[in-house]
């Protein structure tokens, strides 16, 4: 293997303790290891640092072993130039397992540019990303605990859900907080508590209202309700430190929103997993949406391509853009057409998946050339007739029928 760098480091990483391995030396020759181990606290990586600057060490490389990269990297990010690399594409021989062959074996790859770099973003979009992916988290709790609510009400017998489209709703919220409080309630009284068309329901209501809550499934229902009340009180403040952090990327955020099916906090979480800058972390489209995992793998052997599934990816990045695609199912934009004509050949969930590698590919290209999407009309993207009126005719004739085509004088 020929090297590209004449000193370079690097590091096996673990919870209590760091293994720093230097490779210095020229290009034509063996290199010289010096071998050091550190601690990971705050003091000791600085000292880890200090080592890396007596010996005019600037590449590092580490592997990404879980969150115990993150406190070495914002350490030395402002004095090396560091790569994190993929545990899986770095593996050592069988048989060689320590942490100072670990370090040796990333600083030789490392030395050679064998090590293909993940993507880290700037420090500003990782905290924003943090938050974006506790406000999901948050999100998901707070679904959790109105479900809980849901089989609570259906254990009591109490039908609101078959009347009610959203039973957290202006009215639904005022009825919950009724039956919480053990009130029976009057046919004069809930007309009051609803609202909009609900109130031509009242007779449908109160039927739905008579079943056997008990003091149990009340305070059961008491407690959901004040924890799902605190969840959104926090998803709120947390949606303002959002817009504080997002304020930077007002126009990047902006030009996503333009995606039908990618509403604004859609745009900002995907934003926050793929970079403003996506182009100079990513040279192609192609290799983001490999990077995301929305786009299948290869698996191919004597010239015969197999079935190869997706890998795993970023699957923050790859949930947005499959709730995009799932929204556009039915829309009538060329994603939608898109969306519907895989569907047909090939089912839903490869449709999905499609679907959200077409519109992380126009996203990058959106974010790369600073543009914003231009709706085009799906007319352009059907079948023509006369293809069309060929594939369904031999079809008819590999079952056995004979056709024949006469117009109607209808399209």
């Amino acid at each position: 293997m020929d090297a590209v760098r004449k000193v370079c480091a690097g590091l096996d990483v673990h919870q209590k303790n760091v293994v720093a391995c230097i490779l210095t030396g020229p290009l034509e020759g063996k290199p010289t290891p010096i071998i050091q181990s550190f601690g990971t606290t705050t003091r000791e990586l600085l000292e880890l640092q200090d080592w890396l600057e007596e010996h005019e060490c600037r590449d590092v490389a580490m592997e990404s072993t879980g969150v115990l990269w993150k406190p070495v990297w914002n350490i030395l990010e402002s004095t090396c130039e560091l790569v994190l690399a993929n545990p899986q594409h770095i593996k050592n021989l069988p048989g060689r397992k320590t942490d100072i062959r670990d370090a040796q074996w990333i600083a030789q790859l490392h030395r050679c540019g064998l090590i293909e770099p993940s993507m880290v973003p700037q420090r500003e979009v990782r905290e924003l990303r943090d938050k974006t992916r506790y406000r999901r988290k948050l999100v998901q709790n707070a679904t959790a605990e109105k479900n809980r609510i849901h089989k609570i009400l259906q254990d009591a017998n109490i039908k609101l859900t078959s009347f009610i489209t959203d039973l957290f709703g202006v009215s639904g919220r005022a009825l919950l907080n009724r039956l919480i409080d053990g009130e029976v309630l009057e046919e004069a009284e809930v007309r009051t508590l609803v609202k909009a068309r609900l109130k031509g329901k009242v007779p449908l209501l109160m039927d739905a209202l008579n079943g056997k809550l008990l003091k149990h499934h009340r305070e059961m229902i008491q407690y959901h309700m004040e924890h799902l009340t605190f969840l959104e009180a926090k998803i709120g403040r947390l949606e303002e430190n959002i817009q504080v952090l997002v304020e930077p990327y007002h126009e990047e955020v902006r030009l996503l929103d333009t995606i039908p099916g990618i509403e604004e906090i859609g745009a900002i979480t995907l934003l926050a997993e793929i970079s403003p800058n996506v182009a100079e972390k990513f040279p192609s489209d192609a290799r983001l949406a490999s990077w995301v995992g929305v786009c299948p793998g290869n698996n191919e052997s004597a010239g015969i391509k197999k079935n190869a599934k997706s890998r795993n990816g970023n699957k923050h990045a790859k949930s947005i853009l499959c709730q995009a695609a799932w929204a556009n199912a039915k829309s009538n934009s060329r994603i939608g057409e898109y969306f519907r004509r895989i569907r047909k050949r090939r089912g839903e969930q490869k449709a999905a998946v499609a679907t959200s590698h077409l519109i992380l590919r126009i996203a990058y290209a959106m974010l790369k050339d600073r543009i914003e999407y231009k709706h085009i009309e799906p007319s352009i993207f059907q079948i023509p007739t006369e293809k069309m009126t060929e594939r369904l005719t031999n079809q008819l004739k590999l079952l056995g029928y004979e056709v024949e085509l006469r117009p109607t004088g209808t399209h």
